[in-house]
């Protein structure tokens, strides 16, 4: 079950834009369920400052994903970090 919002919350049955707006990043991050999501972007379609806000949102989350998403570790630091990995668990597993 998704921990975000549930089709079944009886306060989220009444949509301001104050509970649309702290419900955007659950949207965007599709952390709740198929009514929760038609009630939203529902609200959205209707209202244009809640679409705004929404549309702020959603670039931002493009940005920091191009920026941010692509990076890896360099192979050097990924195998030093494997042996060492393989190591402790080697160290723990042997009886004392």
């Amino acid at each position: 079950m998704n921990a975000g919002i549930s089709d079944r919350d009886e306060q989220f049955e009444n949509l301001d834009c104050s509970a649309v707006v702290a419900d955007i990043w659950l949207l965007l991050d599709n952390e709740c369920d198929a009514g929760a999501r038609e009630r939203l972007q529902g609200h959205l379609d209707g209202c244009p400052s809640c679409f705004e806000h929404f549309g702020v949102q959603r670039q931002l989350k493009a940005l920091v994903s191009r920026k941010c998403g692509g990076d890896s570790a360099p192979e050097g630091l990924r195998e030093r970090l494997r042996m060492e990995i393989r190591t402790s668990v080697t160290i723990r597993q042997t009886p004392g």
